[in-house]
């Protein structure tokens, strides 16, 4: 599975890379239901992935390379092996240590239904009986008659954060991270921590990143505002009390929140002055392969963003979605589906990253901040051939294989062409196999060769950094057509000229301003009599 050790070997690559920060997933004990996100003990790291040596070790290194590392924290749900679980289950109904977790009364004459018609973001009720628990036979509980609640898998009890202990709880948390230096925490299911009142009938559907299904058919009173789950008002007061523990800490420590929520004008309360500081913009990465689409999306991020003072940011890829590499070589663009197997259709490789190419210098080029997922940068497809019995994401089994799941995106990274595994481990295994023709993606195949995707991120990265495209201002740069996205970057301070973006979505080839020079470009352009034109699919940035 890789652990610490392996990461800080590898933070070199990111340090060339050109990013400013790490943030990983998980390293908590864990039985490993899904991922790391059912958390066994919050303070320690689970041995299979090193020591708190080894963290603080990471950290170390990380800063001396001038990187900041962000961890992820993961507050709307425990794992049901943490202990305030265990003793929630031998405690019994109406115990002080039930209080911390979701439990409720079923309902029918013996209480055989579940307390609502909930269901899991994984498939499946969002209910689970004690009595029902694989682990009931023969336990104190094997007659409990008592229903919790999970938002994703059974082994993922939510947490009650109508209960003072919890919020107590996170707060030492922080405090314990903080402490050890990490830079700042990824909030896992940042809209989940707080449910509405009386835990209302909702009919509808939630999927990944997409947050909920619009569309569903209303059952109550409550459905046709937002779902009874997600999003609610009281989340607010949680993050503001975050924010005055981080802001303790010297050297900017910051909370970005992961949270599925429509509209916008939605997601920005999040990032308000005393709140979080990010928040990672899932409407950029949903949106189609489509100019129209995409100026709205970057068009109202902008303004959602700036109502609250807060910095846009930009996705295009995470560990929860096909890579976009892929997504974009399928018929149809945008979320794309929940995984793809060897059935199903497939992307067009080339087609997909040529978008993706193109759709990532079009991010690096927004002013904000950009999120990139492991391997992106060496252009990574999804895997769509991993066999069905070596999945392991819990969407999988909870919806009997008709959703693939994430596993695809989740393989581990190649880094030398002729090593074992890639040079992921020093056996040749791998606990998700990666594709036999990964071979000419490692990292030490694309280093030092023109026109790599490592070496356009590498380029693009410096030129981001160089010109501080992060803090400069967006304008639309009109004339090119409806099927170009085209704007220009200008600087904060007036310290440099401005950087016009141009991607070309359409069929037929781009023509280019006159008096430009090109920066950097995703794929090769065309000269034609004196004119330099931007073939489809591809992106150019391009300065007086």
């Amino acid at each position: 599975m890789g652990d610490l050790r392996g990461i800080t070997a590898r933070l070199d690559h990111l340090a060339r890379l050109g990013v400013d920060a790490l943030w990983l997933s998980p390293f908590y004990r864990s039985p490993q239901a899904d991922g790391g996100y059912d958390v066994a003990d919050y303070r320690d790291v689970d041995p299979r992935f090193g020591t708190l040596a080894d963290a603080d070790a990471l950290l170390a290194r990380a800063h001396q390379l001038g990187l900041r590392v962000i961890v992820d924290l993961v507050p709307n749900h425990t794992s049901d092996q943490h202990a305030w679980f265990r003793q929630a289950l031998a405690a019994g109904p109406g115990s002080p240590e039930r209080a911390r977790y979701v439990f409720r009364e079923g309902l029918g004459e013996t209480g055989e239904e579940p307390p609502n018609n909930w269901e899991s973001v994984f498939g499946g009720p969002a209910w689970t009986r004690v009595c029902d628990r694989p682990d009931a036979a023969g336990s104190a509980w094997a007659g409990d008659g008592q229903w919790y609640l999970h938002l994703f898998d059974a082994a993922q009890p939510d947490l009650s954060w109508e209960n003072p202990e919890v919020h107590a709880e996170f707060e030492d948390v922080l405090r314990f991270w903080l402490d050890r230096g990490v830079d700042g925490f990824r909030v896992d299911v940042a809209h989940g921590l707080v449910k509405a009142q009386g835990l209302p009938d909702w009919s509808g559907r939630v999927t990944m990143v997409e947050g909920a299904d619009d569309d569903a058919p209303a059952a109550s009173a409550h459905e046709g505002t937002r779902p009874p789950m997600f999003d609610q008002d009281g989340v607010h007061e949680i993050y503001r009390a975050w924010r005055r523990v981080v802001d303790e800490y010297p050297d900017e420590r910051i909370l970005v929140a992961e949270a599925w929520v429509d509209p916008l004008e939605r997601l920005a309360r999040y990032v308000r002055a005393d709140e979080m500081h990010q928040a990672f913009n899932f409407a950029f990465l949903v949106s189609r392969w489509h100019a129209e689409e995409l100026r709205e999306v970057v068009e109202a991020s902008f303004a959602a963003n700036d109502a609250v003072g807060a910095p846009t940011t930009w996705v295009v890829s995470n560990h929860d979605v096909v890579r976009h590499a892929s997504r974009l070589g399928l018929e149809a663009t945008g979320k794309g589906p929940n995984g793809i197997g060897a059935e199903d259709p497939q992307p067009d490789a080339e087609l997909g990253l040529r978008r993706a190419r193109a759709a990532t210098l079009l991010m690096l080029g927004l002013p904000g901040s950009a999120y990139l997922y492991q391997g992106e940068e060496l252009g990574l497809p999804e895997h769509t051939a991993l066999p069905d019995d070596a999945r392991q994401d819990p969407a999988f089994f909870r919806t009997q294989g008709a959703e693939k799941g994430r596993d695809g995106c989740r393989v581990p990274l190649p880094w030398e062409a002729d090593a074992p595994a890639y040079g992921f481990s020093p056996t040749g295994a791998a606990w998700l196999p990666q594709p036999a023709d990964w071979a000419r993606y490692a990292v030490d195949a694309q280093t030092g060769r023109a026109g790599s995707t490592l070496e356009l991120y590498r380029a693009a990265l410096r030129l981001r950094r160089e010109l501080g495209l992060a803090l400069g201002s967006l304008a639309w740069a009109p004339g090119l057509g409806p099927d170009v996205v085209a704007f220009v970057n200008g600087p904060a301070d007036g310290a440099r000229g401005d950087v016009v973006v141009v991607t070309n979505l359409g069929a037929t080839p781009a023509r280019l301003p006159a008096g430009h020079r090109v920066l950097v470009a995703s794929g090769e352009l065309v000269e034609d009599g004196g004119a330099t034109l931007v073939p489809t699919d591809t992106t150019v940035w391009l300065t007086r």
